[in-house]
């Protein structure tokens, strides 16, 4: 893979697209093509469900895969490219936003404009501009890619699910208003590196790789994707009052000010205790009573910005 020089120098891409793509974000597509197609070889695959992606990634003959899609695709896609040896980070991955909450693409400060992040995508392989990054490993094999969290943000998630045909991004916030009223906490066992940080009630534990989940709520704020860090963060705000003032907090990124909140740093999180959902990129698992989440340092590669 990587980004193979094709005729005149021209850098060859596979643009992998949704089949559930609804009118506009087929003319969005249209416009992404276009720009892409103005300095490169483009073509594109449409994939109707995860077996298409594995078996289009497999035959994608030198070409670079682009992504069109949120943190769903890309973890879809990272897993296919893990499952068949095919992920490496001396080929990096290009990303086009088009999901609902596009949070790794907001962590890597890559445009939410689909049609501005190719025009950055362009600029990141012609100034050999890419990020090695970090990749999550769960205990069952599978990758995540920006961010796991367990109790609360599992039920958001499912609340949210039905509501993002009509309401789009604002469906997170509406779903975790919903979770949080209704979630009274789980009694969890948290350990970071073999050490016990929580042994409690808890409404939320996060093990992040990026900065946000849910379009923007700020749950690890100072994430690093490259630092070789899970960054933990454990709320045990399972009070009516608690859970609405954690709510707030943790949106604006304000949460570890709290005293009902625990952060931690670590090469790997093991989360136990009576049954719980898990929300892995949207994915949502379970119930399951253990769930452990291991760093693999420096595991692949995007084209994106240089950080500052």
């Amino acid at each position: 893979m990587g980004a193979p020089v094709a005729d005149a120098g021209r850098p060859a891409f596979l643009l992998v697209t949704n089949a559930r793509a609804g009118s506009a974000q087929r003319d969005t597509i249209v416009a992404v093509k276009s720009v892409l197609r103005s300095a490169a070889d483009v073509d594109e695959a449409v994939c109707g469900d995860a077996d298409d992606v594995g078996r289009i990634l497999a035959q994608a003959g030198g070409r670079t895969p682009v992504i069109a899609g949120g943190d769903g695709s890309l973890h879809v896609t990272v897993n296919a490219l893990l499952e068949s040896g095919l992920l490496e980070w001396e080929t990096p991955l290009g990303l086009v936003p088009m999901g609902t909450g596009n949070d790794f693409a907001r962590c890597l400060g890559i445009p939410l404009d689909p049609v501005q992040a190719a025009a950055a995508l362009l600029r990141a392989v012609r100034d050999g501009s890419s990020r090695r990054l970090d990749l999550v490993t769960a205990d069952d094999g599978s990758a995540v890619v920006n961010a796991a969290h367990a109790g609360v943000g599992a039920d958001a998630a499912k609340a949210a699910g039905g509501l993002k045909p009509a309401l789009g991004p604002a469906a997170y916030p509406v779903g975790a208003v919903v979770a949080g009223v209704r979630s009274t906490g789980w009694k969890l066992r948290v350990e970071v590196d073999g050490q016990v940080v929580a042994d409690d009630d808890a409404l939320l534990v996060g093990v992040a790789n990026g900065t946000s989940i849910g379009g923007g709520t700020l749950l690890a704020p100072d994430a690093d994707p490259g630092d070789g860090l899970l960054d933990v963060v454990v709320a045990t705000s399972t009070g009516p009052l608690e859970r609405m003032g954690f709510a707030l907090d943790v949106r604006r990124g304000e949460h570890a000010e709290r005293d009902d909140v625990v952060t931690a740093r670590g090469r790997s999180v093991t989360v136990s205790g009576e049954e719980f959902g898990v929300n892995e990129d949207g994915e949502v698992l379970g119930p399951l009573t253990s769930r452990t989440w291991t760093m693999s340092p420096g595991a692949w590669s995007v084209w994106a910005p240089t950080p500052a």
